[in-house]
């Protein structure tokens, strides 16, 4: 096998752990998301949906639903559960007053803060084991990569 072989067996070895290495974080964080909601009376559906309202402000159940790969009719489901337990509430568009707009509401806000804040202090923790340096170069990298996968 001639170096530039090599180098290539390499190089999808070195991508295939990654890939791998990814897949399991991610397993692993969304496990301990949904241990951490399970002290709460939201879903993990409603965790993502008012999460999403809290990046992007108000949008409409459309535009919620193509964030969640949702279909409207779910979403409507989902934003009279949200509504009903004072998490989100309809409001009509200011410049278009056939257009509904999904607001989050403090109490929804405050589970996601709550929540977010829970999941930081339980990722701080497993990082703690890293140095400054170490975890800022890993968060420039990862931020990279999200950025290059963006634009695909």
């Amino acid at each position: 096998m001639s170096t530039k072989e090599e180098t290539v067996v390499n190089d999808q070895q070195v991508v295939a752990d990654i890939e791998k290495s990814l897949r399991y974080i991610a397993a692993i964080i969304k496990q301990k998301g949904r241990e951490i909601l399970s002290n709460y009376t939201i879903t993990t559906p409603q965790f993502i949906a008012l999460q999403w309202l809290l990046e992007d402000g108000d949008m409409t159940i459309g535009e919620l639903s193509n964030k969640m790969f949702l279909a409207c009719s779910t979403t409507t489901d989902l934003v009279d559960r949200m509504e009903k337990s004072n998490l989100v509430m309809r409001v009509k568009d200011p410049n278009d007053r056939r257009v509904v707009r999904i607001h989050l509401l403090e109490e929804g806000e405050r589970i996601i803060e709550e929540v977010i804040k829970k999941r930081q202090n339980y990722l701080s923790d497993v990082l703690s084991d890293f140095s400054a340096e170490d975890t800022q170069v890993f968060e420039k990298y990862l931020s990279k990569l999200h950025r290059e996968m963006k634009e695909d």
